[in-house]
């Protein structure tokens, strides 16, 4: 179906998608069924056209009303909808919102749900259109969307919510990836994939394209043979990857008349920051919110470089500095601040003008005073939760006050803590002052969020930064001036060609490093540009034209936010016109939907902006619990069977079940049928006998002899480094709490990749490029990267395993002791340089003999260290709960 704009639309390739939830029928059971369900996504150059084509048969034998519901990015605009019924097209036609605004008006008349697009998640919102269909009629859905991917700590990302709520019997998802510059990672995460499912998964990758396509069968979604019409397909599908990236820093691709230019130059050194965290401490604040800004400070604070300079501004009814002046991040400043950080209480009123004033004329002072060190930069992050309400209240003044004081010398970054704070006065005050606004979501994770949100302003490269073309070369091009550009991100500038533009087309970027200035040049051969965009499997042509459009309409859109009233008609007027001439539905205009004769005429779809999302209970979405998280973000999700074949349907380690009812010879002598020695003959016991516990941790010794060790650490030795292995590139640390029998938390860090999976009871966090994602427990995840897998299932069991290391599991454990559990697989894959408290049982490990008197005691030498072992039951959590009984050596540590 042709995208209704100028010229045709061609495929793609992926960056960043946060592509789409596939949540497309609510339907009555066996009475709707969807044959086929397709996405093809196309994103080339970073520009991403996805098509999602449902098909639909009524079963029933009376009229029935489909819903066609999906979620799809913010930054996305729609570009087109249709349904074909019975061969008849109804198209889906783009006006201007004032236009559409008549049937709108009706429709909400008549009580019916006229906004058919809605905020759904922190990064997605959902379309939705309803009809009746006729019995036995079939209907095709066709949605098609389009988004320019961002790069964001160093990584593209597409995210696809995959949710048919039935079985499929033609369901697939084709992401097709070209990026001229080379792809140099590529990793994919689901929510509900399985070892299993995973067959139907399928990634081909070479230098300049990747294919990831997912086609399970029907008995691949089946959930289970007792639940035969229920779909396991209920959750997230992410692709991550990033592009190499040349000395010149710069990439200039050119399609039909039309270039864009994506700049992120490697290996520049981090500019010196000097900047002030304004932290809302009102009463508002209380609670989980003030609770979770601490730990956010705390880890941030932990993060600022030797270079920097900092101060801490709390403020509710009164602003106050936590020291007079800026001061260096040495190891003693931020120690001191991180105590004055856990101190922080909630109380009181928001006075937002004060604080921001404060935190500018600190700047200013050590300005004057030359205590800024040259050519570093300077930023106010400010984290609010509610509107002014002490001092100056009115958002307009404050705003002017604001930009009155900074007077473009420093930038300011807001954020927004839940939806009660107006977020479009945040976003004016952001970008009034070369700053930006987010949004952080009530949600587990706030404190990752406000951390990852840190992370991007945190590595400043470069400031001042200004594309230059030839005027005798270029038009129309997009913002070509920026402030500051940070590490992970990348700027883009997109233009027209003049028609008689030369041969080969160059450009010059120039700015500003810590001391001194720099000019980048980049060239590229037009003819040869031209040529390497006519894949005709993995591009939709003339998408550069569709790409510039859609940068000039987002950044037309942004200028109207901090532009006065006088001006702002002028720059909605341009941005309108192209909405319309390149079919998007953006906040300025409204697709109206057709329909059958005999049912209301028509629905309207308008997009929705963040503002209008206050005092809406928006559900928070992570990209994968996520969160995000992630998007999403607490995913829906209905996992399947367990997340990795080593796990038994009894939930045990095959190859190293427990012992119970098995006859084996040990070292030192005969092993009962319980598994262990004989052991004495029970004494007479009280009626109630003590519940056998769990270990701290049971290791899996190689060898035949003894395969399990089964040890108690008895003393509170704090955060402790339970295996380091230089050879495996593995390292685990931990704090065991001897009181309540558990682990408060597990660190597991990788080299290759270079990533770190830290869980606690209440989730994981994985963190990777500095970018962090969080994941409830017992949620299905399967990741696929470079080098590593790592898998969970509702079970609650995470195992971070490769083909040539030893897998680490991590569990959330309900049974007796209940917590977080340690497990460990093929350890016979340690290197000879292990070590750690748990480490050194992988090491000269000797048994002495069993002594004559007593078999169930013996010495085990560890690294020339006798350590006295006996033979105890205790229960196998590796089983899960509740749990079996197993008899294992016991050391105690």
């Amino acid at each position: 179906m042709k995208t209704p704009a100028p010229g045709r639309a061609c495929g793609v390739v992926l960056v960043l998608l946060s592509l789409a939830t596939l949540q497309t029928l609510r339907a009555q059971k066996n009475d709707i069924d969807i044959y086929s369900l397709t996405v093809d996504s196309r994103v080339s150059s970073r520009f991403a056209h996805t098509v999602v084509t449902s098909r639909v048969v009524n079963k029933a034998s009376t009229l029935q009303e489909v819903t066609f519901q999906m979620e799809l990015p913010k930054k996305a605009f729609i570009t087109n909808f249709s349904m074909i019924i019975d061969g008849v097209t109804y198209p889906g036609n783009i006006k201007e919102k004032a236009a559409a605004q008549e049937q709108y008006s009706a429709a909400v008349e008549r009580g019916e749900s006229a906004g058919l697009v809605k905020a759904t998640g922190r990064k997605t919102e959902q379309f939705q259109v309803s009809v009746s269909v006729a019995p036995a009629a079939k209907i095709t859905f066709e949605l098609v969307y389009e988004e320019l991917l961002v790069r964001h700590l160093g990584a593209y990302e597409l995210l696809l919510k995959v949710q048919p709520q039935q079985l499929v019997k033609h369901l697939q998802m084709d992401i097709y990836i070209f990026e001229p510059q080379g792809i140099s990672f590529l990793e994919t995460e689901s929510t509900f994939m399985t070892n299993e499912l995973a067959e139907a998964l399928t990634t081909t990758q070479n230098k300049t394209k990747a294919h990831v396509r997912f086609r399970p069968t029907l008995s691949q979604q089946q959930k289970s043979p007792e639940q035969q019409q229920d779909t396991v397909l209920d959750g997230n599908f992410i692709v991550r990857y990033d592009v190499d990236r040349t000395a010149s820093g710069g990439s200039i691709q050119i399609e039909n008349g039309y270039f864009v230019h994506y700049f992120a130059p490697e290996h520049l050194a981090t500019i010196p920051k000097n900047v002030i965290f304004v932290i809302d401490k009102s009463g508002s604040m209380s609670g989980r919110k003030i609770q979770q800004t601490r730990e956010a400070l705390i880890k941030i604070l932990g993060d600022l470089g030797p270079r920097d300079q900092f101060n801490l501004i709390s403020f509710s009814g009164e602003a106050t500095p936590w020291k007079p002046q800026l001061v260096a991040a040495s190891a003693e400043n931020v120690n001191e601040a991180k105590s004055y950080a856990t101190a922080i209480q909630a109380q009181g009123g928001t006075n937002i003008n004060d604080a921001i004033l404060m935190a500018v004329q600190l700047l200013e002072r050590a300005n004057r005073e030359e205590l800024l060190p040259p050519g570093s930069v300077t930023l106010i992050i400010l984290l609010t939760d509610g509107d002014p309400t002490v001092g100056e209240t009115n958002p307009s003044e404050i705003q002017k006050n604001v930009q009155e004081a900074i007077d473009g010398q420093h930038s300011l970054f807001c954020l927004g803590f839940g939806f009660d704070v107006s977020y479009a006065f945040l976003e004016k005050l952001a970008l009034d002052n070369g700053g930006l606004a987010r949004r952080i979501y009530e949600d587990s994770d706030s404190a990752l969020q406000l951390q990852d949100f840190y992370q991007e302003v945190a590595n400043p490269l470069m400031t001042s930064v200004a594309f230059e073309y030839p005027s005798n070369t270029v038009e129309a091009v997009t913002q070509d001036a920026f402030r500051l550009f940070f590490k992970g991100s990348e700027l883009v500038v997109a233009g027209k060609l003049r028609d008689q533009s030369p041969d080969v087309f160059s450009a010059k970027v120039r700015g500003q490093l810590h001391m001194e200035n720099i000019t980048f040049v980049t060239e590229s051969r037009v003819a040869e540009q031209e040529e390497a965009f006519w894949s005709p499997r993995y591009i939709f042509h003339s998408f550069m034209e569709r790409l510039w459009a859609y940068l000039t309409i987002q950044q037309l859109l942004e200028q109207t936010v901090s532009t006065p009233d006088a001006e702002k008609q002028a720059l909605e007027a341009r941005a309108l016109n192209l909405s319309l001439s390149y079919s998007f539905v953006t906040p300025l205009t409204s697709m109206v939907i057709t329909k059958p004769e005999g049912q209301e005429q028509s629905q309207v779809a308008e997009k929705p902006v963040e503002n209008e999302n206050r005092h809406r209970n928006v559900h928070s979405g992570h990209t994968l619990f996520r969160y995000h998280s992630v998007g999403g973000k607490a995913s829906r999700v209905s996992g399947g069977s367990s997340a990795d074949p080593v796990f038994s349907k009894r939930r045990g380690w095959r190859g190293q079940g427990s012992l119970r009812g098995t006859a084996r010879v040990g070292q030192g002598g005969p092993i009962s049928q319980q598994g262990g020695p004989a052991l004495p003959a029970p004494r007479t016991t009280p009626a109630v006998p003590a519940p056998i516990q769990p270990p701290s941790v049971i290791l899996p010794l190689p060898g035949r002899s003894v395969d399990r060790l089964c040890v108690d650490l008895k003393r509170s030795q704090g955060p402790t480094n339970l295996l380091s292995d230089p050879g495996q590139g593995i390292e685990v640390t931990g704090h065991y709490e001897t009181e309540k029998g558990h682990f408060s938390w597990i660190e597991v860090t990788f080299e290759k990749p270079q990533l770190q999976v830290r869980a606690s009871p209440e989730h994981v966090v994985v963190t990777r490029n500095r970018r962090s994602s969080a994941y409830k427990w017992k949620k299905t995840l399967y990741s696929v990267m470079p080098g590593l897998k790592m898998t969970m299932d509702k079970a609650g069991l995470l195992l971070l395993s490769s083909p040539d290391r030893v897998t680490i599991g991590l569990l959330s454990w309900d049974g007796p002791g209940a917590g977080l559990r340690l497990l460990l697989r093929d350890t016979d894959r340690f290197s000879s340089h292990i070590n750690g408290t748990l480490g050194q049982f992988y090491q000269d490990v000797l048994w002495e003999p069993l002594a004559a008197a007593d078999d169930s005691k013996r010495t085990l030498k560890v690294q020339g260290h006798d350590h006295s072992a006996t033979r105890e039951l205790k229960l196998d959590y590796q089983e899960g709960p509740p749990g079996t009984e197993i008899s294992c050596w016991s050391v105690e540590l």
